[in-house]
């Protein structure tokens, strides 16, 4: 058993019992961990309230960790970044619900990750304190792909098509899982862009959909296990 203080962002947390919390959260020095917070659900006057553990809060902890696979127990949290209106808005609301379930699914190892921890970091702070973010999930997703190791490769950018199976560009248009056409502009509109540039793209709702299925069906060919988010559907209600 080892204690330790590391950042983490939550990822998802599910109830324990009447009165208790498994909160599963990406650390900074850790990755992937999990906790068990009993009767943070009825204690009034604990230091844990149930409002830090909401989706993608993001903490500090003082944690005890131990080396086996089972629930690590938090000493103490508190929050190093308040979200002005992440948790007000109806629409970032639902952005964040969406972007938790998919990191939730996507992270999973148990050792640190520094890069990906500040991209993810970086892009929550974005998305607080911008008000143009309908194309905001998009993009993160998107490059989410690079710390996994399977971002579009940008090489002959200028054929006909891309091959969602193989991430790189081709003139073999025909096959089954190339994408061409409108698919491949607005595909290519994404890419090699940073958070900054989501306000010179402008796309409609059809469009938006379009491009998060494609997104969603790349992310499903190159990670074992990855499945469409139940949020999804909810997602596109939103921004309809």
């Amino acid at each position: 058993m080892a204690m330790i203080t590391t950042k983490a962002i939550v990822l998802s947390t599910l109830k324990y019992g009447d009165t208790s919390l498994i909160v599963k959260c990406f650390t900074l020095e850790e990755g992937v961990s999990s906790y068990i917070i009993r009767g943070v659900l009825s204690s009034k006057r604990g230091k844990l309230k149930p409002a830090y553990f909401q989706p993608l809060t993001q903490l500090e902890l003082t944690a005890n960790h131990s080396n086996k696979n089972s629930l690590n127990s938090i000493r103490e949290a508190r929050v190093i970044y308040s979200y002005e209106n992440i948790y007000t808005s109806v629409v970032k609301q639902t952005i964040v619900m969406f972007l938790s379930e998919v990191l939730s699914s996507i992270i999973q190892e148990e050792e640190k990750n520094e890069v990906l921890y500040k991209y993810i970091e970086t892009g929550l702070v974005w998305l607080d304190t911008h008000d143009n973010i309908a194309n905001f999930h998009l993009l993160f997703i998107l490059n989410l792909s690079r710390f996994l190791g399977f971002y579009p490769d940008l090489a002959d950018i200028e054929k006909l098509g891309f091959s969602l199976l193989e991430g790189r560009f081709t003139d073999t248009t025909y096959e089954k899982l190339v994408i061409t056409g409108k698919e491949l502009i607005l595909f290519k509109s994404l890419l090699g862009i940073n958070f900054d540039a989501i306000d010179s793209i402008s796309y409609n709702k059809n469009e938006r959909q379009i491009i998060l299925r494609i997104i969603i069906q790349y992310f499903e060919l190159h990670l074992e296990g990855f499945k469409k988010p139940k949020s999804l559907d909810v997602l596109e209600t939103v921004f309809s």
